[in-house]
């Protein structure tokens, strides 16, 4: 937890998302949280760093255990775009070891106190964490059991990571996605808390946990987690291996290592047989009534969201406290914020995301009611009185249609919405589509390595207003499912398609696409951005002539703009040619990459030490710089901004870094 504070929690760039006079739209669970100044906010994360190695260390176990649950919590609620299981699972453990007795062996109070040195821990202690852990396994699998995972549509393209290079000798990529990521992920998840609990079986348990956690912290960005749920396996192990394994150690190195003799009674246990003295005490059937309550309690919240339906959409709920890790996944196509002046009637747009430091608020009817509420408080500013927010919303979960999430003629900010109630304007996932999954792979299958589709899914009375870039020289419309009616806004036509017909889209302009049947139409876009197609030629052939040159078959001399493709400096007066610029960057990408891939395992480990130095360094020199603020003031701004650039610094310039861009399709403007 410690580690995680400069990382996940975002102490190392803290002043970016807590800035003073900011303006910018969050998202808290309860209404009238608020981030304290900037300055206070490092002092919240200074108490809860603080707290979280007092908890490691043993010292003052109880107000340490205070000092980190009460910010950790704090900011937990005041962000739910940064929700997530695991974050969620942090805080229920900082809850519960301010319950627990961790500090009985191997820390600095038991050297201060010695009633605590080496002292026996109540059973109901372990049982807390460990069925704690076990839900978070077994209710993972249980949510796994949806027809989307075990159909293997939830994490499609995770097969191609090199980690599964083994499984892919014997396994088609296809196999491998179906039995190893999702069949393998299923069994595991629901099998690891029983195996972990029985002696006979907890060593192939503590081998699989172990290499699943050791892959995640691989594949996904998911912080700490994976190194916490392998220290949690020691949970269940038997409560005396830390004492063995510190027997096992050479005596010189003993001294400083926790105690290996037996633990010593404790009064805060209740020992049955020869050893009991009465009955438990009422502090202990509190302890036992409260260890229940508290499973039931984790074992019914996965499952609460028929209470609180405000936040369903199209999956239950907000996502960090289900345990349904990776089930969903998401791809959006298109967004589009629409605004109008309540007393003119003035229509506009805003980018996508603008007042905003996340991109989760796009899947949650709770998050879009907030950022409509906090719009028509900021755009008043800006001379748009009364403004009415529209929202058109395009995604597509686990590779079905792209479709709308909530109805774009809904004003948002009247539109109501109710923690307890369900969301009115949330348009229905279309589930009787989920079928068409298998024939839009067939169709994708079916195209060359130049053409790309959009599958696109709408509701009867609405329209899609779409404008094909220039780019795309050749996008056609074709209907899958339905009827639809194709309104060429430029050229005023109008043409009716149903199922099987199709037409050519003229690019550089406006269309809209209406669907007239009763049921929901389906089409697909194809697009080639002949652009990309040409500049990728034209990428080729310098290619092809740079090898000639260089193995000399060339007979022709080079043009003086076309010696920079040689690493030669352009001749004094030649401008540069846009192409051969492109094709610089490629080379320097394609160069770094293979760096990147070729670099040895101590190379990878000094850059990943490197890049952790920084972000730690930079954490704390800004802390300092606050606590400093906050105690003596703040200095001149020059002073200042001369404070936080020191802070900023990253050590010699690295190998300059490729531009992005250059060469890649992009998907129609949707």
């Amino acid at each position: 937890m410690a580690l995680d504070v400069p990382q996940e929690r975002g102490l190392g760039h803290l002043d970016q998302r807590f800035l003073d006079g900011l303006e910018v739209c969050r998202f808290p669970l309860l209404p009238f949280l608020r981030p304290l100044p900037l300055d206070w906010m490092y002092l919240l994360y200074t108490v809860m760093f603080l707290g979280a190695l007092g908890i490691m260390a043993g010292c003052c176990y109880r107000l340490s255990c205070v000092a980190f649950l009460g910010p950790y919590w704090y900011l937990l609620l005041l962000d739910k775009t940064s929700w997530n299981n695991h974050s969620y699972l942090y805080g229920l453990l900082a809850f519960q070891l301010a319950l627990l007795g961790a500090d009985r062996y191997g820390s600095l109070d038991g050297l201060l106190r010695p009633q605590k040195r080496n002292a026996h821990v109540p059973l109901w202690n372990y049982t807390l964490l460990r069925a704690q852990i076990f839900i978070v396994y077994f209710i993972a699998g249980l949510k796994k059991l949806d027809a989307d995972w075990v159909g293997g549509y939830s994490m499609n393209s995770l097969a191609r990571h090199w980690l599964f290079s083994p499984f892919r000798l014997v396994l088609s990529e296809e196999m491998t996605s179906l039995l190893v990521v999702h069949g393998g992920g299923l069994v595991l998840d629901l099998s690891a808390g029983f195996l972990l609990f029985f002696d006979a079986t907890r060593p192939i348990a503590l081998f699989f946990v172990t290499y699943f956690h050791c892959m995640n912290s691989q594949l996904f960005s998911i912080g700490m987690f994976p190194y916490t749920m392998l220290a949690s396996s020691g949970l269940f192990c038997h409560p005396s291996w830390p004492r063995r394994l510190c027997a096992r150690c050479p005596p010189w190195l003993r001294g400083v290592l926790p105690s290996t003799q037996p633990p010593r009674p404790s009064p805060d246990c209740h020992y049955g047989g020869r050893r009991a003295r009465g009955g438990p005490r009422p502090r202990q059937h509190l302890a036992a009534a409260f260890t229940l309550l508290y499973v039931l309690e984790q074992l019914f919240l996965p499952y609460s969201h028929f209470i609180t339906q405000g936040y369903n959409n199209w999956t239950n709920g907000l996502y960090g406290y289900s345990w349904d890790m990776m089930v969903h996944s998401r791809f959006h196509q298109h967004v589009k914020i629409t605004y109008r002046d309540g007393l003119t009637g003035e229509v506009g747009y805003l980018k996508p995301g603008v007042f905003t430091q996340s991109r989760r608020w796009k899947d949650h009817a709770d998050m879009l009611k907030q950022y409509s509420t906090c719009l028509s408080h900021l755009l008043p500013r800006y001379n748009v009185s009364q403004p009415q927010i529209y929202f058109d919303v395009w995604v597509s979960i686990n590779d079905r249609f792209q479709q709308r999430l909530v109805d774009p003629r809904v004003d948002l900010v009247r539109a109501p919405w109710s923690p307890w109630s369900p969301t009115p304007w949330l348009l229905p996932l279309l589930l009787e589509l989920s079928p068409w999954r298998e024939r839009l792979q067939e169709l994708e299958s079916q195209l060359d390595g130049h053409t790309d589709a959009v599958f696109i899914a709408d509701f009867p009375g609405l329209h899609l207003e779409n404008f094909v870039s220039e780019d795309l020289g050749n996008t056609s419309l074709r209907v899958l499912r339905g009827e639809v009616l194709v309104e060429l806004v430029e050229q005023h036509q109008n043409r009716s398609l149903r199922e099987g017909d199709g037409m050519q889209l003229p690019a550089g302009q406006y269309h809209k696409v209406h669907t007239v049947s009763p049921e929901p139409s389906c089409y697909m876009y194809l697009y080639v951005n002949t652009t990309a197609l040409a500049l990728e030629k034209n990428l080729t052939r310098l290619q092809e002539l740079r090898e000639r040159v260089r193995n000399g078959t060339e007979t022709e001399p080079l043009p003086p703009e076309l010696r920079p493709i040689l690493g030669e400096p352009p001749p004094a007066g030649t401008a540069a040619d846009p192409v051969v610029t492109a094709f610089l960057r490629r080379q320097r990408r394609l160069e770094e990459q293979n760096r990147r891939r070729e670099a040895s395992l101590a190379q990878r480990l000094h850059r990943f030490l490197r890049k952790k130095f920084y972000l730690f360094r930079r954490s704390a020199l800004m802390t300092c710089i606050s606590l400093r603020n906050l105690a003596l003031g703040r200095p001149p701004l020059q002073q200042l901004a001369q404070e936080v650039a020191f802070a900023n610094w990253r050590g010699e310039e690295e190998e300059a870094r490729p531009e992005g861009g250059g060469g890649g399709q992009g998907d129609p403007e949707l």
